[in-house]
């Protein structure tokens, strides 16, 4: 048996006996569509005579629009109303920093609009981290230096250091 979709009017083979007399909920896999196909009563046909085959003309083809890609930039405008860059803008949380590029194919020039990305928090988080270590290591290599130039620093230095041992015993006995 031979049924099509009620949305998209996609057709379907199922087995002759998969729909009852009651009805079955089916969906097409095409569309998600959903819908109760009873089956199809057989219908009685005549012989086909041979007929002549007329041109079809362009003009009465009308061609189904299609909308555009999904997650595209006409999608997400279509769906959302504003681009999601667009939308971090306007609420504050992103600059707009854009550069236009020229690109000439077969005698016409495209101009495309390429956002430059921010540095971000995990980045900025990431470098904090990276440049405390840095200066803590340095501490650690002229602490002596340190403490001779400012005697009043010397006590200060040690217990930041021996804060940092603690914190190393701590977490090494947490994993412990």
């Amino acid at each position: 048996m031979i049924i099509e979709c009620t949305a998209c009017k996609k057709k379907f083979s199922v087995p002759d006996g998969a729909i009852t007399a009651n009805g079955r909920l089916v969906q097409c896999s095409s569309c998600g569509n959903k819908w109760t196909q009873y089956p199809i009563q057989a219908k009685k046909t005549a012989p086909k005579i041979p007929s002549i085959k007329k041109s079809v003309s362009n003009k009465n083809i009308v061609k189904k629009k299609k909308g555009p890609i999904p997650y595209s930039k006409e999608y997400m405008e279509q769906k959302w109303g504003s681009t999601i860059q667009n939308y971090a803008v306007e609420k504050g949380i992103a600059k707009k920093e854009s550069k236009k590029i020229n690109i000439k194919k077969n005698k016409s020039t495209i101009t495309k609009e390429i956002s430059k990305p921010s540095f971000g928090f995990f980045n900025f988080l990431l470098c904090l981290i990276i440049l405390s270590i840095f200066f803590v290591g340095i501490l650690d290599l002229t602490r002596n230096a340190v403490s001779n130039v400012f005697p009043i620093l010397g006590p200060y230095i040690d217990y930041f250091f021996e804060t940092l041992e603690n914190f190393k015993i701590f977490i090494l006995d947490f994993y412990k």
